[in-house]
């Protein structure tokens, strides 16, 4: 309904802004807002008052100008009952029925693609997320993080963006060093021989697995000869070992991505981009290492590209991955990153404007801690990855749907608190169990209705505009009007960047439904009122379907 009426309003002022009868701002600040109060109509708008300083007219004088003009447009009868002025200079607009029933039946018709943008020609949007090192089963917080950009891909993606996924391994430098010497060092103590870990070295248990795999396929091989020699080997294999852990991980969790881009890849990228960065000005050296001239863009200091014995630095790296990424045409870039890289930002911004791009191409989202909760205390580390929950663990005890929607029902940037014992729940206590058993309930109405000799599929097709005038209950059209702003709430979770309002939505909507559901009966004597009602509750279980799947949860049949 919202945006019928938009549409409706925008054509009559933009009709008005070119005959010259009002103020070419009009069209930009006009925005509709879903009335709280049901004596203040469906919809209302302040354009009035934000016009008034541009016009330097009375609020309430400018809005009567736009009541006369809505009231003057011919197609006015069809989409509203009135148009009213209120308070200071409110705009409220009062709808016909008819148009949320029509809203109704666009919303049977369309199913899958209902709130889904038509755009075919969106902007070219790369989300780069999780990255987690290479050198360790993932995390809850990597979990976090893959729930967030899973589902903020699928959310741009509905409202028409040309969407590319994607993991950033970094497969170059210290850590992964760190990961081989680790591994070789407990392969050695498999034999017997005592070791000592190096202070930055990994302790988890699944160390002692990857080393376990090479005592098997390679036996006593790397015993004999220096450390030197061997770890090339053992790094590798300690690499793709855990690869293909997170790999397994994001392919249960159900997260895919377009492509898996190794630092690697970079090659001589790099040092392509310094050599840029030199001519541009922009490196300067001192005390034997290369510096990037970052405080020009609004770092607190400058940073270090290339050290004094020679090693460029993780930063270069970055430096040369954005570059690549804008190479590659993408209008926008989106880096999901945890919260522990907040002084990293400034950074890669200002070598982002260093290079010629424009950094405000580049948005970084930062997400928090999750905090693994059972009855009130926190979770023990796990005995395997020695420092952390793995993500297999969590999603193991409480399923894929309650992982993911637990890790997106708070903004990102809030810590999480992840009560394991309430995801488990199979009641109305449990967030994720209360909204999917709001849509497996639909379903079993409708396997009831077909038990009873209805055909849904067939009802719905012969219901009309006329038919669901019967739908004349105050939580009815609450309903009504909540699956209406469907589209919109997508378009502005998407222009936003938070996909938890989904998460909120949902979880509205299917109170809604359970309230709706114990207070009236779907199927009844009346033909024409079960055919009306059966037409509500297949929106709502089609906006129900539509929503979980953007989130990559499951809209169960049954419970």
């Amino acid at each position: 309904m919202k945006v019928a009426l938009r549409k409706f309003v925008q054509s009559v002022i933009e009709k008005a802004v070119a005959e010259g009868a009002v103020c070419a701002e009009a069209p930009r600040l006009l925005a509709l807002e879903a009335s709280k109060v049901a004596a203040h109509g469906d919809f209302s708008t302040t354009v009035a008052l934000l016009l008034a300083q541009y016009e330097k007219r009375p609020p309430r004088a400018v809005a009567a100008q736009w009541v006369a003009l809505i009231q003057a447009a011919p197609d006015y009868t069809q989409i509203l009952e009135k148009v009213e002025i209120a308070g200071p200079g409110y705009i409220n607009f009062f709808l016909k029925a008819e148009c949320g029933y029509r809203a109704l039946l666009d919303m049977v018709r369309e199913g899958a693609d209902y709130g889904r943008s038509q755009r075919v020609d969106g902007p070219r949007v790369q989300i780069e997320f999780v990255s987690a090192n290479p050198t360790g089963p993932l995390h809850v917080a990597h979990g976090r993080a893959a729930a967030l950009g899973d589902a903020l891909a699928n959310l741009l993606a509905a409202v028409g963006y040309d969407v590319h996924r994607e993991y950033y391994i970094n497969d170059i430098g210290n850590q992964t060093h760190m990961l081989g010497l680790s591994t070789y060092l407990r392969y050695r103590e498999l034999f017997g021989e005592a070791i000592t870990l190096p202070e930055e070295g990994y302790r988890g248990e699944y160390i002692i697995e990857i080393a376990r795999a090479i005592q098997q396929a390679e036996g006593r091989r790397f015993l004999a000869g220096d450390a030197a020699a061997a770890l090339p080997f053992f790094t590798a294999f300690a690499l793709k070992t855990t690869l293909e852990w997170i790999r397994r991980d994001m392919d249960g969790f159900g997260v895919r991505f377009d492509r898996w881009f190794s630092e690697q890849e970079l090659g001589a990228e790099t040092d392509a981009v310094l050599a840029l960065l030199q001519t541009r000005g922009a490196l300067y050296e001192k005390e034997g290492a290369t510096w990037l001239v970052t405080t020009q863009c609004g770092d607190d200091k400058d940073r270090v590209a290339v050290r004094a014995d020679g090693r460029r630095t993780y930063f270069a790296s970055d430096i040369a991955y954005h570059r690549n990424k804008f190479e590659r045409g993408f209008d926008r870039l989106i880096n999901i990153w945890g919260a522990d890289h907040h002084g990293y930002i400034a950074r890669v911004k200002a070598a982002v404007a260093l290079m010629g791009y424009a950094p405000d191409r580049l948005v970084i989202l930062l997400h928090q801690l999750v905090n693994l909760m059972r009855h009130g205390a926190p979770v023990p580390m796990s005995k395997r990855a020695g420092e952390f929950v793995t993500l297999q663990e969590v999603i193991e005890e409480v399923g894929v749907d309650a992982t993911r929607f637990f890790f997106l029902m708070r903004r990102a940037d809030t810590t999480l608190d992840f009560d394991l014992e309430l995801a488990k729940k199979h009641s109305n206590e449990n967030p994720v169990y209360y909204v999917q058993y709001a849509h497996a309930r639909l379903c079993s109405i409708l396997r009831v209705a077909a038990s009873q000799g209805v055909d849904v599929a067939d009802t719905l097709k012969q219901t009309t505009p006329a038919d669901l005038a019967r739908l004349t209950l105050p939580e009815e059209w609450a309903i009504l009007r909540h699956l209406t702003a469907y589209p919109d709430l997508l378009c502005a979770a998407a222009e936003a960047l938070e996909p938890h309002r989904v998460v909120f939505y949902l979880q509205e909507l299917a109170g809604m439904l359970h309230r709706y559901y114990f207070a009236h009966r779907i199927i009844s004597d009346d033909p024409i009122l079960t055919r009306a009602r059966l037409t509500l509750i297949v929106s709502v279980q089609t906006v129900l379907r539509n929503a979980l799947t953007l989130l990559g949860i499951r809209a169960p049949d049954q419970m």
